[in-house]
């Protein structure tokens, strides 16, 4: 399990909007800065700034295509934050009566 100082970290890349529509859009396709300011409709400026905060976190790397960089979702790394945070935010069934009960019942 991630450390407390790993899980904040994680949860701190993820807090903005703009991140998290970046990393939904590079899930399904690599694309460029001037795509993704497109998409979100921001400045490719401030694209670039989100996109550094995701490279430094691990869960974008760019490959250069010619003149321009294409981004794309590092899934190793993405599995890596989905399994800590599941690990993090699932309370134990002893924890939750209500849900307990309902996975013995469908036994």
């Amino acid at each position: 399990m991630a450390n407390p100082q790993e899980l904040a970290d994680m949860f701190k890349v993820l807090a903005t909007p703009a991140r998290v529509r970046i990393l939904q859009l590079l899930k399904n396709e690599c694309l460029c800065v001037n795509a993704l300011a497109r998409e979100l409709e921001i400045t490719p400026a401030s694209v670039s700034q989100h996109l550094r905060v995701l490279r430094d976190s691990g869960l974008v790397r760019g490959r250069k295509h010619g003149y321009y960089v294409h981004y794309e979702v590092d899934m190793e790394n993405l599995h890596r934050w989905k399994t800590s945070a599941q690990l993090f935010l699932t309370a134990p069934l002893d924890r939750m009566p209500e849900l307990k009960s309902k996975t013995s019942n469908q036994k």
